[in-house]
């Protein structure tokens, strides 16, 4: 790879957006593709991080993605079970609760734990579209501002722990603070696939399977646009 094109990617990488190097195998030209830039197919190899042949054709695609990533609000007992399963399934995570009973390395050994509040947690490392928000406080002072920022950023999966009726009324409280509705439908909850969970454990498990499938689903820089027009 020419140095040139090596920084190109290692800036995009920096940037936390995805792109891929094609190299056509007949001549050895290579070129960057952004993912703003990328046609569907390679869209699709983005979206499954998985470099390869172009089918039909002699052109090469090594895929590069910044690492996913899992930042859990709330150091509970879902996110003490999360923790670990999230980091097997390839996912960084990071846990931030102002809660000093509980954000403690003790409950999270080896864990990037942050005891603050979620608005300083954000401007020291910024929400991306490659960040997945998961919100299991179940208190709106801690709660509400990340989710808002999650939909801002078009994280690939916002979260939130609580009942029907808790959601109900989160929406009038992010309708107040003049979120678009649309943005708002992005959030699951109740959290999690449903899968009949019920202990702390298992529900961990519904949110992780959750965060999978909204990451190899998740729409790329083309197809979110229409949503930012839409704001």
């Amino acid at each position: 790879m020419r140095a040139e094109l090596l920084a190109e990617v290692v800036a995009e990488r920096l940037a936390r957006r995805g792109c891929a190097v094609e190299t056509d195998l007949d001549s050895g030209a290579q070129r960057l593709i952004r993912e703003a830039e990328a046609s569907d197919e390679v869209r699709q190899a983005l979206r499954m991080g998985r470099s390869g042949l172009i089918d039909g054709s002699s052109r090469f695609l090594n895929v590069y993605l910044p690492p996913p990533r899992i930042l859990a609000i709330g150091a509970v007992h879902i996110t003490q079970s999360l923790s670990p399963m999230a980091r097997l399934a390839g996912f960084d995570m990071r846990i931030v609760d102002p809660r000093t009973a509980f954000a403690t390395p003790e409950r999270f050994p080896g864990v990037d734990l942050r005891a603050e509040w979620p608005e300083i947690a954000l401007r020291e490392q910024p929400l991306d579209p490659y960040t997945a928000l998961v919100a299991v406080t179940h208190d709106p002072k801690i709660d509400d501002l990340p989710l808002r920022a999650a939909l801002e950023a078009g994280c690939f999966y916002v979260g939130a722990l609580g009942s029907r009726k808790t959601h109900a009324r989160r929406v009038e409280r992010l309708l107040a603070a003049g979120v678009p509705q649309h943005r708002i439908d992005r959030i699951e909850a109740p959290i999690g696939a449903d899968i009949g969970a019920a202990t702390p454990a298992e529900i961990a498990v519904a949110i992780l399977a959750s965060v999978i499938s909204a990451f190899r689903k998740r729409k790329m820089h083309a197809d979110r646009r229409g949503e930012t027009e839409a704001a």
